[in-house]
């Protein structure tokens, strides 16, 4: 049986980690993949195991709170964790060559800096770079590296406030996909007074959307509206507020648009009375309160308005 070993933090795990792992997992019959971590590194030793877990189901994965091991010296740490005889060490630097020698191993170079293309966009890649630009190269992220660092955003506000508006127009510029709001498809579909039956199936639907519209989303994730906003038109409407939807997953900020444009009739909306309006709003508010999450009040018309999420989003990002 011939083993294979890699070494790494993979902080976070990338397109070039991936290629050389799976390059080396077809030259041998078993492949162990050390993952290494620092009590302070900026993406916890745990949650890049669990990715390597997921990525890597063919390969032996094993978890090292140290430094990477380097050189000769670290042959007896790389017994102690891989007790089994190493045929070879593949690495992407030069630097693995003592080690492997110590080792007993044979030295095999498959990356990029050793191969000398760190110029390349896929062999090229280092984890410094993906981590001060994550969007930059999404398309070099796995799946579950995308979802480290997706941030939603949730337009949040009372009727009238522009939710809608505004998430196309921050769309049309970032190339963000929308999910769209369920409830206002729901009451145009079914008229009538909103049952709290009614109204616990929309914060569900806008909720199942959501976790459907994230397996395609980009970097950022524009939401119009979710469950906490149902949790708003139950209290308003039928004076109380179902834990099931203040326990819906919530997003990494919520926009609170506040009701100062005019106030438009589309066919669906309650409250047309300024003190109504702005009952509501009070209500709107203090669900995100309640709910503890991060929230960003934006005003004002037009562009100041689209101006003021785009910098809340972009202090997010």
């Amino acid at each position: 049986m011939r083993r294979g070993l890699i070494t790494g933090r993979f902080m976070p795990p990338h397109a070039a980690h991936l290629a050389l792992i799976r390059a080396a997992r077809a030259l041998v019959d078993e492949l162990t993949i050390l993952v290494c971590w620092l009590p302070d590194d900026p993406i916890a030793g745990g949650v890049r195991l669990q990715w390597m877990q997921a990525l890597l189901p063919d390969c032996r994965i094993v978890g090292h709170g140290g430094p990477v091991p380097d050189g000769a010296g670290a042959a007896d740490t790389i017994t102690a964790l891989h007790p089994e005889p190493i045929d070879y060490l593949f690495a992407g630097d030069g630097f693995a060559a003592p080690l492997a020698e110590a080792l007993g191993a044979l030295f095999v170079p498959l990356g990029g800096r050793v191969l000398g293309m760190a110029h390349d966009p896929l062999w090229g890649l280092v984890s410094d770079a993906v981590r001060a630009d994550p969007a930059g190269h999404w398309r070099y992220l796995p799946p579950p590296v995308q979802a480290h660092y997706r941030r939603r955003v949730c337009l949040h506000g009372a009727e009238s406030t522009g939710k809608t508006t505004l998430a196309k127009a921050i769309a049309a510029e970032s190339g963000a996909i929308t999910v769209g709001e369920y409830g206002r498809s729901h009451c145009e579909v079914h008229k009538g007074p909103l049952t709290r039956d009614d109204l616990l199936l929309i914060g569900r639907a806008q909720t199942a959307m959501i976790a459907a519209a994230e397996e395609w989303a980009g970097p950022l994730l524009l939401i119009d509206t979710d469950a906490l906003m149902t949790a708003a038109w139950c209290e308003i409407l039928l004076e109380e507020r179902p834990a099931e939807l203040m326990a819906a997953p919530k997003a990494d900020l919520y926009l609170l648009l506040e009701p100062d444009l005019p106030w438009v009739a589309d066919g669906t909306r309650f409250f047309a009375k300024a003190d109504d309006r702005h009952r509501f709003a009070r209500i709107v508010a203090q669900v995100l309160e309640d709910a503890g999450v991060p929230f960003v009040r934006i005003s004002g018309e037009g562009e100041v308005r689209i101006e003021a999420a785009r910098a809340a989003i972009g202090a997010l990002v």
